[in-house]
């Protein structure tokens, strides 16, 4: 066993037995007013999702505690993103998959941070949608050049990282014209959780498998982002301007 895989299994087994300590404190079945509204239901179900959201206070009161602003996790998760990507391309998919998965908690922290302190604005909203986009693409881009010499996973990476984009503007477009879209089985906590755990399952995965060679979970991973992310967007396509066409009656 990895020294890798070993640090990943001790945080998940911390992970399930804090599990029924959140569940007995019946924190579950109490809405988060630190929660976004516009968030969408998350795949894995509202109990993950709220759990997670516990886990991550005492980060929470730690930042407010010293003052810590939204904007520095902003600027966090896409350095994050962006230093996953450089790990990919350069082999490194464990530490690539760590990358993503630490941005994507420096995600969740800036709007609880920005709603915490009451300064959720335009402004941040902007510079938290346009700095995840940098983040997305930047460890696509990693994928990419890690997957160059095979076609079929780079035109995966590839649908994957425009299906990611087309998802995220689908929405956008739709919110600046009035109608709110969060729908679909492929958001960003979905997007960040595949690739994270991707990563630093491949190695592992490709020594049980038997094959050796990166990407052996790396690989099917994008190919269900890619399904996954374009189905989305078409999906978010059709119910927007549907719902915009029936405004116009």
């Amino acid at each position: 066993m990895t020294p890798d895989l070993k640090v990943l299994l001790a945080i998940l087994a911390i992970a399930f037995l804090s599990m029924p300590l959140y569940g007995m404190s019946g924190r579950a079945r109490r809405p988060d007013p630190l929660e976004s509204a516009a968030r969408g239901p998350f795949l894995l179900g509202g109990f993950l999702k709220s759990w997670f959201q516990w886990s991550v206070r005492p980060l929470e009161r730690a930042s407010l505690a010293l003052g810590i602003g939204p904007l520095l996790y902003n600027l966090l998760g896409a350095a994050l993103g962006i230093a996953a990507g450089f790990a990919f391309g350069s082999g490194h998919v464990v530490l690539g998959g760590w990358g993503v998965l630490l941005g994507g908690v420096a995600d969740v922290m800036d709007g609880r941070i920005a709603r915490a302190r009451r300064i959720a604005d335009d402004r941040g909203a902007f510079l938290d949608s346009t700095l995840d986009r940098f983040a997305e693409v930047g460890a696509f881009i990693g994928l990419a050049v890690l997957f160059r010499s095979s076609t079929l996973a780079l035109v995966l990476a590839v649908t994957a990282m425009g299906g990611s984009l087309l998802v995220s503007y689908a929405r956008a477009r739709g919110e600046s014209l009035g109608t709110l879209c969060n729908l679909g089985v492929m958001q960003r906590a979905e997007r960040l959780l595949l690739v994270g755990f991707g990563g630093l399952l491949d190695p592992t995965i490709a020594v049980l498998w038997g094959s050796g060679r990166v990407g052996t979970l790396l690989v099917p991973v994008l190919g269900i982002m890619a399904i996954g992310t374009v189905g989305t967007a078409i999906f978010r396509t059709a119910w927007i301007a549907r719902e915009l066409g029936r405004g116009g009656e």
